[in-house]
């Protein structure tokens, strides 16, 4: 199925999945004197609550160096607070931000909503927890928090939901183009990776994502890939089996400092990701559309 398409249909959906994905419904209320207190656990979906909310809204994102492995995260006392405050947490769930909910669960706040972004995909822990490089969960995601903010603040329902109309018809224009030119023009086009991030992007752009899914789990998960996967990787390169290598900045370890170093010195081009804002203060749309930039114009390089 392709997840790119039927961007405003998925609305509908959301709203079945709301039920999974608010927690601690709170009741229908009078206008707020006060704007919404948003507590997001990433950045990324810091971010989008922000543009969704507008100056109806207050957002705290806990992670957000673009220079550090977000899955090495420690929370700290001002995470807990922040979280406890909030009337919306989100957090990305899937394994990936564990503390998120451990913060949560042990400050219980009576009219606090949670948007589980994991729940909402149906995505496991275990599975690939790379939920915001995957365009239809986000666009998913998007129209969970609108609701969370309606049920939150009913007063200002019709201008949430303007916002979401905006957001998926023209913030998200540029970046939804970026997808459809590289989709249309590099499809089935064979590209390695340093770890599972990329994996859902390159679904939605039909690209050949060739690298062995255990070194792609094991980077992203922390662990040692195998003696044979990183031989396979290093083949792949040595042999220009892949147009294109990408590599997670915010997780380069020895292995992949490795396998990026071998891809420049072949001249297969290198593209850089991050799996925070980047730079720091950047829109999701902003970074993510940079970065489709940076992988078109590689793939036109490494396929001519």
């Amino acid at each position: 199925m392709d997840r790119t398409k039927g961007w405003l249909a998925l609305g509908v959906a959301a709203c079945a999945l709301i039920g999974a994905a608010l927690t601690t419904p709170a009741p229908v209320g009078a206008a707020r004197s006060t704007p919404l207190r948003i507590t997001a656990a990433e950045s990324v979906w810091g971010d989008i609550a922000a543009q969704l909310g507008g100056p109806r809204v207050v957002v705290t994102s806990i992670v957000s160096n673009p220079a550090a492995d977000p899955h090495d995260y420690e929370p700290t006392a001002i995470d807990a607070r922040a979280l406890a405050g909030a009337d919306l947490a989100i957090v990305n769930g899937a394994g990936y931000d564990p503390w998120a909910t451990k913060l949560l669960d042990a400050n219980p706040v009576k009219h606090r909503l949670t948007v589980n972004t994991a729940h909402l995909a149906n995505v496991k822990d275990g599975e690939n927890p790379h939920l915001w490089y995957s365009p239809a969960d986000v666009s998913l995601v998007a129209t969970a928090i609108t609701a969370a903010f309606s049920q939150l603040d009913p007063a200002g329902r019709d201008a949430y939901v303007k916002r979401n109309t905006m957001f998926r018809t023209q913030a998200l224009a540029g970046y939804r183009a970026a997808i459809r030119s590289i989709r249309t023009t590099y499809a089935r086009a064979r590209i390695g990776a340093s770890e599972s991030i990329l994996v859902p992007l390159a679904q939605a752009l039909k690209l050949k994502l060739v690298t062995p899914a255990g070194l792609l789990r094991a980077v992203s998960e922390g662990g040692d890939p195998s003696v044979r996967d990183i031989a396979t990787a290093e083949r792949q390169i040595a042999k220009h089996e892949i147009s294109v290598w990408i590599e997670n900045t915010q997780n380069a370890t020895p292995d992949v400092q490795r396998l990026t170093a071998a891809a420049r010195a072949a001249g297969i081009p290198v593209v850089t990701i991050t799996e925070s804002l980047s730079p720091r203060g950047a829109t999701f749309q902003a970074w993510q559309t940079a970065q489709l930039t940076a992988l078109k114009n590689a793939l036109a390089r490494g396929n001519a």
